[in-house]
């Protein structure tokens, strides 16, 4: 039966139309002339209301359709013969599909054709620059005629919209991800570990991978309906607003950090019912801390692929968001750190051992037959034999993890990103601070609480008194004003009529150097400086310091809500936006922020974790930067901070040597030299220097470049040392070396061809 639709109308004559089908002309009275006749619009047709059925109905009209036409000439005059013959010709021409194989928007959905031939990819294998995760094996003539054709694989390709954007690493780490989460590494895991450093774009590799699997895989259909992505919920945000800018309004993302827990429940029930082959929201965003809360929840069914960012915060198995994330009935698992080590190798082997389960063996296990052994020879007291031995067991340890671990280290930006200059600031104690220290360590005797060289409870109080003293005698006022232990009699050291409401930066080393690198910067440049500390209280100062010298600032700590801080990242990164400093406690904002905005970066004090520091110097040096990068990291010439600088440097080689496999990072410093933490040293220009026992310098002073080669990823020792400024690169830290500066590390990411500015 052919059909014509005609539109109603509202004209007179709308009940004289007919439907123009053969049966419905075979049943019309042969002599109804007037019925059969075709029907024409009125000269005056009546004007319609608005709102009215007619109009309603155009608005839905392509302005591109042509007006209907009658499929034939009907015949006028409707004898028996003319009628045979007019339904013969509407029957010679068979229904047939318009196009053949036609792939048209819906993909799967796309109903009453079905393809013929073999199976086809998603995208075009061939087309150039299509990134390949999969390629069937070559079939023979043979097996392409005996090969059912429903089950011939297909190539997979990353769509190209993402493939375009990917750089070469970027690439290599899709493929690696993809190879580890199908189980073509290592037969029977799926589970992998994307360890590469800050900047390199982990996020992006990551979507990659969930869109390709959540759309294709071999067997011509998604390999996995639903994905997860676990994250700080300072970072749920920032992953939402990452999925929709690389996807495009392609996906719908459920972000969750955040309600009460009955909506919780509720959303995160939906999200784990949904079935099928296009889940309506099949990527879930959701905090560490609402997970923990509602696992019970997720767990009542299947997710394909579990994402953990910042996943460093899995390194203890015992811990309940560990737990609970490793009870997801999930193989496929990928943890995100661009720090994989922060304490020591057994935190490594929850990591691995969470991606996949048993390739170490047990806790036990690992701990005999890697950690030991490894820790020994890394000791600078160890035997010849004690190191072989380590370093016999650190090539085991890399053979195997290797296989499920991507690392890259960001001197790969070098292509794409301006130079970074790091520098290492020694800063003089005031008289004051020097006899504040003096006293604390003769009264409080901090080293009697140290017991076998390992860290005491009572001997943390005695820690972060002498730090804040580095910071500022001001965050030590009250403790003196109360006569607390170490504190007797202080206040007769300060200054008369002296007040903690005004900011006196010149009884603070640091702060002094500080105060004239920001006055310098700012009347030198438009460069933004980030200015990073472990306490509000020092941000406090910092505060304190910006209003007296009239600089516009943001800040941003743990009280602020992720919301909020959205929005004044985004402001302050805008090349308008007057903001000069942005205050960032490093435990509220290390992690994930992108600062590109501003490109000098002051770490006012160093963290017992160097990947605390390593995070928060990241924000400036990433993607999108256009200038060059100054990082400042001060310390007080010395102190306690030397030492936590220089116990840093231990765990971070301990670090480079299992993940970045640099065998030649040097054993500088014994894991004894705690009791050294409570001492002051007067005399010296710096203390590290004086502890790595330089070859290129005489009488402090270097005379023989770093090694060819070297940046500023490499050993300490490899640096440039400057005891006076003239070697330095940064006009603005040679403007404030006479403030309190005593000696300066400093190396650069790599060499500029237009040479450094």
């Amino acid at each position: 039966m052919v059909m014509v639709q005609v539109k109603r109308g509202g004209s007179h004559c709308a009940a004289t139309r007919r439907s123009l089908a053969p049966s419905q002309l075979a049943k019309r009275k042969p002599d109804g002339a007037d019925e059969d006749e075709d029907w024409c619009p009125p000269a005056t047709p009546k004007r319609q209301k608005p709102g009215s059925d007619t109009e309603i109905w155009e608005c839905y009209v392509s302005p591109f359709r042509k007006p209907l036409a009658q499929l034939t000439n009907r015949p006028h005059c409707l004898d028996s013969s003319k009628h045979e013959a007019f339904i013969r010709s509407i029957l010679s021409k068979p229904f047939k599909v318009p196009i053949p194989n036609y792939k048209g928007p819906l993909g799967l959905r796309a109903l009453g054709i079905k393809r013929a031939g073999v199976r086809n990819s998603l995208h075009d294998p061939f087309e150039e620059g299509a990134l390949v995760l999969y390629e069937p094996p070559p079939l023979s003539a043979h097996d392409q005629l005996k090969i059912d054709k429903d089950k011939v694989p297909v190539h997979v390709v990353v769509d190209p919209v993402l493939s375009r954007v990917l750089r070469p690493h970027q690439r290599e780490g899709v493929k690696f991800l993809w190879d580890c989460v199908t189980s073509r590494r290592i037969p029977g895991s799926h589970g992998c570990i994307m360890a590469d450093e800050m900047g390199l774009g982990k996020t992006l590799q990551c979507i990659t991978l969930m869109w390709t699997l959540l759309r294709q895989s071999p067997d011509c259909k998604p390999e996995i309906d639903k994905a997860m992505v676990v994250a700080p919920s300072s970072l749920v945000k920032n992953w939402y607003n990452e999925v929709e800018k690389w996807l495009g309004g392609r996906i719908q993302p459920l972000a969750i950090d955040g309600g009460s827990k009955h909506e919780i429940d509720n959303k995160l029930a939906g999200f784990m019912n949904q079935r099928g082959l296009r889940v309506p929201s099949p990527i879930l965003i959701i905090s560490y801390e609402t997970f923990r809360l509602h696992a019970e929840v997720l767990r009542r069914g299947s997710v394909g692929l579990v994402i953990c960012d910042e996943g460093h915060r899995l390194k203890n198995s015992e811990n309940q968001t560990y737990q609970a994330l490793n009870s997801l009935n999930t193989p496929r698992r990928v943890l995100i750190s661009g720090t994989p080590i922060q304490n020591d190798l057994l935190e490594y082997f929850s990591l691995v051992h969470f991606v996949n389960s048993g390739i170490l063996g047990t806790a036990q296990e690992f701990k005999r037959h890697f950690e030991i052994p490894i820790l020994k020879g890394r000791d600078a007291a160890a035997s010849e034999a004690e190191r072989h031995k380590g370093e016999e067991r650190l090539k085991e340890l890399i053979g195997i993890v290797n296989r499920c671990l991507i690392r890259r280290t960001s001197d790969i930006l070098s292509k794409y990103l301006p130079v970074k200059i790091e520098q290492v600031v020694c800063c003089r104690l005031t008289p004051l601070q020097a006899q504040l220290y003096k006293n604390f360590l003769k009264q409080a005797k901090p080293v009697e609480e140290l017991k076998g060289g390992k860290i005491s409870v009572s001997s943390l109080s005695s820690i972060t008194s002498l730090k804040k003293l580095c910071n500022h005698p001001a965050l030590i006022y009250e403790k003196c004003e109360e006569e607390e232990e170490g504190f007797v009699g202080a206040m007769d050291l300060f200054p008369a009529g002296y007040s903690t409401k005004s900011l006196e930066p010149q009884l603070s080393g640091k702060m002094l150097v500080l105060d004239y690198v920001l006055a310098v910067t700012r009347s030198t440049s438009n460069d933004k400086v980030v200015l990073v500390s472990n306490y509000t209280q020092t941000l406090d100062l910092f505060e304190k310091l910006c209003r007296s010298r009239r600089y516009l600032y943001v800040r941003l700590d743990g009280t602020m809500s992720i919301k909020k801080r959205a929005k004044i990242v985004e402001r302050f990164n805008s090349p308008s936006s007057p903001e000069f400093i942005f205050m960032l406690s490093s435990k509220a904002g290390g992690c994930g922020l992108n600062l590109i905005g501003a490109n000098r970066l002051v770490m006012f004090d160093p963290d017992w974790n160097p990947a605390n520091d390593e995070q928060a110097m990241a924000r400036v040096w990433r993607d999108g930067q256009k200038k060059t990068c100054y990082i400042y990291r001060l310390l007080s010439t010395g102190t306690i901070e030397e030492k936590i600088f220089q116990r840093q440097t231990h765990k971070k080689a301990l670090s480079s040597c299992v993940v970045d496999e640099e065998q030649d990072v040097e054993r500088h410093f014994s894991l004894g030299e705690l009791r050294e933490l409570f001492t002051l040293n007067e005399t010296t220009a710096s203390d590290t220097h004086d502890k790595i026992k330089c070859r290129r310098c005489v009488n402090g002073h270097q005379v023989r470049s770093p090694p060819e080669g070297s940046d500023c990823t490499s050993d300490l020792s490899q640096w440039n040392h400057c005891a006076e400024k003239r070697g330095l690169q940064d006009s603005v830290l040679k403007a404030a070396w006479d403030a309190a500066v005593t000696f300066t590390f400093h190396h650069h990411s790599h060499e500029e061809q237009r040479g450094i500015p």
